[in-house]
Parts: structure tokens; C-alpha cells; sequence
């Protein structure tokens, strides 16, 4: 049985449902992982998928392996991301794994995995596939039982006890794309007590009016008509497994992840006065300067949900984010990624005030910037690419290193760094003025073309 190497990735396990996640390989990777459990004192763990046409034949080929190796699983069967994180907590699980294949096109599928409340990565992950290679695999004496359970409904009485609004009763247009998001989104927000109106609501694996990805302009246009049209206060939108959130303002405009950060970070950091703020590489100055406007110290780290996650628990961080539009509230929450949570936050805000969201933003520094570009590199290549461009740029420019290279230029800056998940180099700029950033992402691209990748254009 070939299973190959490249699906092992920084943050998840990621390929091809019908190939690359046959149902061998996931019986395989279900007896690997259940081994790694097992050694840890692991006994119980729940799996949950996401509404892909795939992923209940991968769950019960999850299930094989990890009762093969002596694990007790607890099937919960659709829900979202957020919803399998809460489950080892209102459950006292040892662990977990969540079937999604999150914002990927719909043929592909994936594993988020989980020890404790912990989501493994990196080293980690790749020992997964050691284990398979070498057949370090031990079955359980006795084998795993197998239970069924559900949390819908609890989930939404957790968060509905977590949040109260204000007395502004708030206009929301929601757009879950198809994706597991919608199996929750409007008895949620009704709950909470807002007007809902709804966009592409009905689960659908196929996708079939626009991909489920916030991150991505086209994927939000419609969501901007209707918040334009119903006169809304605010529009929300989410990835298909719904730990990632995307906001568009009463005027339509779109408030990316970092600024909403700007916005959390006003709540938080009066109640934390002089909290360390993590800020992902690719975020924006403008970020950073509310941060320290607040008081708070910015801490600049590494891309990826699960080592933003790792390093909050590291230094004791009560809130981070990421551009992508995950976001991890410890301060009155869990501390992983809930996109439905997050929203409720930014309802809380809202309905506290008779300011527009976009009011509510204004005061944050507004630099030009460019959307972030993905330029195809192998997988063999791009962190040796990455690192040839760093070494050149910190020859002569200021820079920040602890993910690629962020080179700071006199009116803005640049960021280089290799994904984690994808065979692509990821960069970005930004200016505080528009001829700043022509003459940042100008510098930029000549640095990239340089090492031989393909000629691209900034879309600003």
C-alpha cells in the first residue's frame, strides 16, 4: 500500500479524498495514531466530520484503526471544527480528530488531530507516517468500544451562557457557503436574539454556489450585495468547517482578520493591561500600532492555527488571530479557534453601542496593501527559496524572521515565507501610502523573481 508522504502536513493531514485518503490509508493512519495515543495513556477520544461527500466513509475508516489499537471512540457524526475542540473539553476526552477538509476544493478531505485539548503538528504529524512506514503499529487488548453521541445542542446552550448582547437588536446577514456551518448558524444567532437573513444555508459537500473560503474577495460578494441590500449592521461568513471567520461591514466593505483583531484587542487589553498580543507575520502595522496604543506588548509569531495555539499556551496569551480570520479568545473562552464564538464577540461589541462597525474602525490607521499572493514552488524547494531570499534582505534591511522573512522598509513592509500545507511561496505587502507600496512590492518582486519563480502580478 503506497501512502504518500506529502499528505503528512505542518497542521493537518490533507489529500485527495478518493486516492490519497483511501480507505486503507486511513485504517492505517487510525492504528498509527491510535498507537501514538495509547503510548501517552490515551485511552477515549471523539471523531466528528465535516458535510463533504467523503468524509463519512473516512470516519468509519478512522474508527477500524483507532479501535485496532485499543482506543474507545465517540462518534458525534456532523459537526463543526469548534464543535469536535469542545467536545474533549465537555467530555474529559483524551484526545480527538476532526474530518474536514476545511476551505480545499471539495474533492479533497483532511485530519485535524488532536491529543487533550491540544492540536498536533509538525514533528508530530510526520511521526504518523514513520509509524506506517516501519509498522510500528501495536493493536489494543481488549480493542476500542465504539459510542454514539451528539453535541449540537448543548454546544449552542454553551455559547448562548457564554455570550449576552446588549440592548441594540443587531441586523445579520450570514453566509455559510454550504459548508457545516449552516447546521447551526441560525438558531444560534436567533438565540442570541438578532435578525438573521441567510446565504447559502443548506449543507451541501458540492459547493455549488461559491467555495466556502472568507479569505478570498470573490467568495464574499454576495454577502456584501445583501448586507447592502437588507441594510444590515453586519455580514458574516465561514470556511467549511467553521473555525475560520469572515466579516463585511454595514457599507460592504471587508474587514479583514487582523483589524477585527484591532477591534477584540479595544475589549481585551483594558481587562489585560500589558498582555503579550500575538501578531501572525502577515499581519498588518496597522494591528500593531493599536496593540500598542492599548498598551499591550506585540509579540510577532509564526503562521498556522496550531502553532499560534501552541504558543499562546506557551507564554499564558489570553486572545490571538490570524489574517485568515481564525481567532483564539482564552480570555473568556477555551482558547481554540470558534468562528461562531468569535462572532458572538463582535455581536457583543456591536450591540453595546449605536456605533457602526465601521465607526467603530476608524480610528485604526488605514496602510495600502497588497492581497496575499501564492507562487507555485515544490515542496522540495520553497523553504530553501525562502531562505535564500531572507539571507539576501537581512544584508540590508531591517527584518523579522521567525516565519520566512517580514523586511521592513522605511514606509512599510514585505513578507516572504514558505506555506505549510501547499506546494507555494506566500507573500505580501504594505505602505502606509500608495507610493510606498510601489516601491515595496517592486523591491519585493524583484527579490522573488530573482530565485527563479514564476513572474506574478501584486492585486492591491
Amino acid at each position: 500500500m503506497y501512502i504518500p508522504s506529502t499528505i503528512f502536513r505542518e497542521y493537518d493531514i490533507r489529500g485527495i479524498a478518493d486516492t490519497d485518503l483511501a480507505d486503507p490509508v486511513v485504517v492505517s493512519i487510525g492504528k498509527a495514531f491510535g498507537t501514538w495515543l495509547a503510548r501517552k495513556g490515551a485511552t477515549r477520544v471523539s471523531i466528528g466530520g465535516d458535510i463533504r461527500l467523503s468524509t463519512e466513509r473516512i470516519e468509519k475508516a478512522l474508527v477500524e484503526g483507532l479501535t485496532w489499537a485499543g482506543i474507545d471512540v465517540l462518534l458525534l457524526g456532523t459537526v463543526t471544527t469548534p464543535m469536535l475542540y469542545w467536545s474533549i473539553h465537555r467530555f474529559g476526552l483524551d484526545g480527538g480528530v476532526m474530518v474536514t477538509g476545511s476551505h480545499n476544493p471539495s474533492d479533497m478531505n483532511g485530519l485535524k488531530l488532536s491529543c487533550g485539548t491540544a492540536t498536533i503538528y509538525g514533528e508530530d504529524i510526520r511521526q504518523l507516517y514513520r509509524m506506517i512506514t516501519e509498522d510500528d503499529m501495536v493493536p489494543g487488548n481488549p480493542v476500542g468500544t465504539l459510542e454514539y453521541g451528539t453535541i449540537r445542542e448543548e454546544y449552542k446552550d454553551m455559547l448562548i451562557s457564554k455570550i449576552t448582547l446588549g440592548p441594540r437588536r443587531l441586523k445579520v446577514v450570514a453566509d455559510t457557503g454550504n459548508g457545516t456551518a449552516g447546521i447551526l448558524v441560525r438558531p444560534l444567532l436567533e438565540a442570541l436574539g438578532c435578525e438573521v437573513f441567510m446565504l447559502n444555508e443548506e449543507p451541501d459537500g458540492r459547493f455549488p454556489n461559491h467555495h466556502p473560503d472568507p479569505q478570498k474577495r470573490e467568495n464574499l460578494l454576495s454577502l456584501i450585495q445583501e448586507v447592502k441590500t437588507r441594510k444590515a449592521d453586519v455580514g458574516i461568513a465561514f470556511d467549511g468547517d467553521a473555525d475560520r471567520l469572515g466579516v463585511v461591514d454595514e457599507r460592504g466593505e471587508i474587514i479583514w482578520g487582523d483589524i477585527l483583531m484591532a477591534l477584540f484587542w479595544g475589549e481585551i487589553l483594558p481587562k489585560h493591561p500589558g498582555a503579550e498580543a500575538i501578531v501572525e507575520v502577515k499581519c498588518s502595522q496597522s494591528l500593531v500600532d493599536e496593540i500598542n496604543r492599548l498598551g499591550g506588548k506585540p509579540l510577532f509569531w509564526k503562521s498556522g492555527h496550531s502553532l499560534i495555539k501552541a504558543k499562546m499556551k506557551e507564554i499564558g496569551a489570553v486572545f490571538a488571530g490570524e489574517l485568515s480570520g481564525h481567532f483564539f479568545f482564552a480570555d473568556e473562552y477555551f482558547g481554540f479557534d470558534d468562528s461562531f464564538y468569535a462572532a458572538a464577540r463582535l455581536f457583543r461589541i456591536l450591540s453595546n453601542t449605536d456605533v457602526s462597525l465601521s465607526g467603530l474602525l476608524a480610528h485604526v490607521p488605514v496602510y495600502q496593501s497588497t492581497d496575499e499572493i501564492r507562487i507555485d514552488c515544490p515542496d522540495e524547494e520553497k523553504f530553501d527559496v525562502v531562505e535564500r531570499i531572507r539571507d539576501k534582505a537581512i544584508a540590508d534591511h531591517e527584518a523579522i524572521t521567525v516565519d520566512g522573512v517580514r523586511i521592513l522598509y522605511a514606509g512599510g513592509w514585505g513578507l516572504v515565507r514558505a506555506s505549510n500545507t501547499q506546494p507555494v511561496i506566500v507573500t505580501r505587502c504594505e505602505g502606509q501610502t500608495s507610493a510606498e507600496l510601489e516601491s515595496i512590492s517592486s523591491d519585493l518582486k524583484k527579490r522573488i523573481l530573482a530565485e527563479g519563480l514564476p513572474n506574478f502580478d501584486w492585486r492591491v
